[in-house]
């Protein structure tokens, strides 16, 4: 929904409408529910009353000027148009999540329409007020949905509705999203733009399922549902009635639980615009057996990663071979002094395989531990290193069977120089 005018739009669309607002606020002058007022701004800041109720609760009066009862206390300015709101009664209006409510008249003010004008102004610029309701009327708005926040706005808009001879549209106040500390969401909370997020490494779907599920409910536990099921089961009344809380530890959940189940053709695009964005992409990738490579890399890493970048720092070693050894796995792993010659047979053992599958890799490698009386998880934890340069990486013979035969082999030797020149 639009609403007042957007300066950035071309000045004849500008001009235009203008000339509907300053229409609507004649149109209220007409028929006697807007008035002209000569009061200064200032003479409505702070001029409301509070007086105890018949409840025993306070209630705001608002003061009211003379204006509006046609007596101007001063004619030396431009008059504003402001809304003539009724002395008494109450306006009322069904909203499709707080239902049925009602504000005291005698408690809301006479609104601004059209501001007073400046210098050489005919009339004055609408307020938001005057230019949401008629952008609504004008586009057959069927449907108001916006932040609760919105909710002290809408008994003025009612009124306004009625007076320009248009029904209001249904009204649908959704909860705000807070800040953990239950404060509204700000940028001081991190990143409040939703490209942000996707420059983070959050997928689309996943940050869509998340904020779906920010003050809306489908009914029973259910969380993980991807767009299409968002679409056919979203409804008004599933919408709650309190806000919100944005929490970064459940949206990075919702991402790993998208990385984990999407199936790996739907992953792969949004791996390939990573991979891109940090210069590691090969166009082999593409197509034909390099596409069915990098899928199957995916989906081997995919389990241990939370967001996309992670593809391209912590899985770096899947897709180049320029990577840095981790030092702590350098510390924790390469300590045995037995180690550069256990990788060279290593290497070796490898190298004389007649197949290079999952088994015959286990094989060569529990083999040379058992010949060599040492426990295969000191090779199995060096080996890693060598040839991911992480501790922590996919199951080690998966791993060497998607790297492949001459990468392995090649990263073992390398890992030798570095072992040697300690």
């Amino acid at each position: 929904m639009r609403s007042g005018i957007d300066w950035d739009e071309g000045p004849y669309y500008q001009s235009q409408r203008l000339v509907l607002y300053q229409e609507a606020a004649q149109k209220c002058l007409a028929n006697g529910s807007a008035f002209l007022c000569f009061c200064p701004a200032d003479r409505y800041a702070g001029g409301d009353a509070a007086e105890e109720g018949a409840s025993g609760g306070t209630v705001r009066r608002v003061v009211r000027c003379s204006c509006r009862d046609g007596k101007p206390s001063s004619q030396d300015t431009k008059p504003a148009i402001r809304f003539k709101v009724p002395l008494s009664g109450r306006t009322e209006f069904q909203d499709a999540v707080f239902g049925r409510r009602e504000f005291a008249n005698e408690e809301i003010e006479d609104f601004v329409l059209l501001r007073s004008p400046r210098g050489d102004e005919a009339a004055g610029l609408p307020t938001y007020q005057l230019g949401a309701v008629v952008d609504d009327i004008e586009m057959r708005i069927t449907h108001v949905i916006r932040g609760a926040d919105h909710l002290s706005n809408t008994p003025k808009q009612v009124l306004l509705y009625r007076a320009l001879g248009a029904e209001p549209p249904l009204f649908a106040h959704v909860p705000l999203i807070l800040g953990p500390d239950r404060t509204r969401l700000s940028k001081r909370h991190g990143a409040t733009s939703v490209i942000s997020y996707r420059d983070e490494g959050f997928l689309p779907e996943a940050l869509r399922n998340f904020l779906a599920l920010l003050g809306w409910s489908a009914g029973g536990d259910q969380e993980f549902l991807r767009t299409r099921e968002l679409v056919e089961k979203f409804s008004l009344e599933g919408v709650s009635r309190t806000n919100a809380v944005f929490d970064r530890a459940k949206l990075e959940w919702f991402n790993t639980q998208y990385l984990q189940k999407l199936p790996v053709e739907e992953l792969l695009p949004e791996v390939e615009r990573e991979l891109k964005r940090s210069k590691l992409w090969r166009d082999e990738w593409a197509n034909g057996a390099g596409r069915e490579w990098f899928a199957k890399t995916v989906d081997l890493l995919r389990p241990r990663i939370r967001l996309l970048p992670d593809f391209s720092t912590w899985a770096r070693a899947f897709f180049s071979d320029e990577f840095s050894y981790d030092p702590a796995a350098k510390e924790k792993f390469w300590k045995d002094e037995r180690l550069p010659a256990l990788l060279a047979k290593l290497a070796d053992a490898l190298e004389a395989l007649p197949e290079w599958n999952h088994d015959a890799c286990d094989h060569a490698l529990r083999a040379l531990a058992e010949a060599e009386a040492v426990k295969a998880g000191l090779l199995i934890n060096a080996t890693r290193v060598a040839i991911v340069g992480q501790a922590v990486a996919p199951p080690l013979f998966e791993t060497m069977v998607v790297l492949g035969r001459e990468r392995v082999i090649g990263r073992l030797r390398r890992a030798l120089s570095v072992l040697t020149a300690k």
